[in-house]
């Protein structure tokens, strides 16, 4: 089957190369000549566990290929996959320009029956909308509208899609659900579960996930600062609570709050899209009230153990918003750069892959060449993105080229009782 991609960016780009794997011939537009020209010459925009070699392996075997050519990705296509950004407005809605912008291409160029399967992530109704772009310049082509949301966790994408909890496929008629089904054949008779609904059901789905998630993350961070409060220790806590079955261990991690690409503008566009329909959606609203108090809150940890900032130096481990990924889209590590920088502090940073992305935003930042580079003469340790190269971190070196053994830890990566018997001053979140 041929399938067009419109979008190379994060969604695009894993969709049209595991879709290639799964033996379709697929073809990813995007406008941008750089990015569709640096795409041909083997280069990948985003660090991506995994990505570069499923790339290059259908590229290889002629499934996957790059262009600009929307026009021509559109005729030869049976379904042609929408994986546009949507950037939050100010209000928090999602922008749908560029939506709109690939309905209208479809359109125009349509040669035959399409299905048109959104896979960015939008509110409900977008489906709607598409169709009566659609309907209003076929001149009578048929055509199917599908809903069909990602759930790719950034640095583990390929497996997300290869490996899915679940397919979620939004459509009005059966022949769009026989394509779908076709296309990922291969998770269909590996008995992955497969919800099919009505498309603004599928569109709801994704809002209703993170926005879950998100309120889950920001649950875990309230009862971090009670056990500061009350001394006890959040992590005897979440276990407790995550051996329930009815609640699940996911996602019961304490740290300085949730960022990337999907939870903050999800929770806004959920947020707003109630609010559009004379609705308040207030557990939301509480979720990311929590989490703009708990990046908030992370100096006040560092000031705590380590005294005023001023003219101390500083040295922050993670820059990306989680690991594996170079995504600083809301990270928490801005908000703890910037509160640094405003009290004072001279900051030296270190991520595995974010550094680049980092230096567009803090351009006058010391950027170390590994975690120890980062530690020489500071005054404190900063963990704030738990990429695996931190956790077995030599703190006897540590202890030696640091001016003071101090260390807070916001991920409660490292063990408290063996950095105290060290002679180390230690702090966590919702650890006594």
């Amino acid at each position: 089957m041929n399938i067009c991609v419109v979008g190379t960016g994060y969604v695009g780009l894993v969709t049209g190369a595991c879709l290639a794997d799964f033996g379709m011939d697929v073809v990813c537009v995007d406008k941008d000549d750089a990015k569709i020209a640096a795409l041909q010459a083997g280069h990948i925009p985003i660090y991506e566990p995994g990505l570069l070699e499923i790339v290059a392996k259908n590229e290889r075997a002629g499934r996957l290929r790059f262009t600009t050519d929307l026009k021509s990705g559109i005729e030869s296509a049976l379904a042609i996959f929408i994986a546009v950004g949507t950037p939050p407005n100010p209000d928090g809605s999602p922008d749908l320009t560029f939506v709109r912008q690939v309905a209208e291409a479809i359109a125009t160029h349509m040669n035959g029956y399409k299905v048109v399967v959104t896979k960015s992530t939008v509110p409900t109704g977008t489906g709607k909308m598409i169709e009566q772009i659609l309907r209003a310049k076929d001149g009578g082509t048929e055509f199917s509208v599908v809903s069909n949301p990602e759930f790719l966790r950034e640095g583990s994408a390929i497996a997300d899609f290869l490996r899915p909890d679940r397919i979620v496929i939004g459509a009005s008629d059966a022949r769009a659900v026989e394509v779908m089904k076709e296309i990922y054949g291969p998770l269909f008779l590996a008995e992955t579960p497969f919800v099919i609904t009505d498309v603004a059901s599928a569109e709801l789905i994704k809002y209703a996930s993170n926005g879950f998630l998100a309120v889950k993350i920001s649950f875990i961070n309230e009862i971090a600062r009670l056990c500061e409060i009350m001394d006890a220790d959040v992590h005897d806590v979440a276990r407790g609570m995550g051996l329930d079955r009815r609640i699940g261990s996911r996602f019961l991690l304490p740290g300085p709050g949730f960022g990337g690409s999907c939870f903050p503008k999800d929770t806004a566009a959920a947020i707003d899209l109630a609010r559009q329909h004379g609705y308040r959606f207030r557990i939301i609203e509480a979720a990311v009230e929590v989490n703009c108090e708990t990046k908030a809150r992370m100096i006040d940890k560092i000031v705590a153990v380590a005294g005023p900032l001023a003219g101390r130096t500083v040295a922050v481990l993670g820059l990306s918003f989680k690991p594996e990924t170079d995504d600083i889209r809301e990270s928490p590590a801005l908000a703890v750069i910037s509160d640094l920088v405003a009290a004072g502090a001279a900051v030296r940073a270190f991520d595995p892959a974010a550094m680049a992305n980092a230096k567009s935003v803090f351009p006058d930042l010391y950027y170390a060449r590994d975690a120890y580079d980062c530690a020489q003469a500071a005054d404190v340790l900063v963990l704030v993105t738990e990429w695996n190269e931190f956790r077995a971190l030599d703190f006897g070196r540590l202890g030696r080229i640091m001016k003071a053994r101090t260390v807070v830890d916001l991920r409660n990566v490292y063990d408290p009782g063996e950095l105290k018997a060290a002679g180390w001053r230690y702090t966590g979140v919702g650890r006594s």
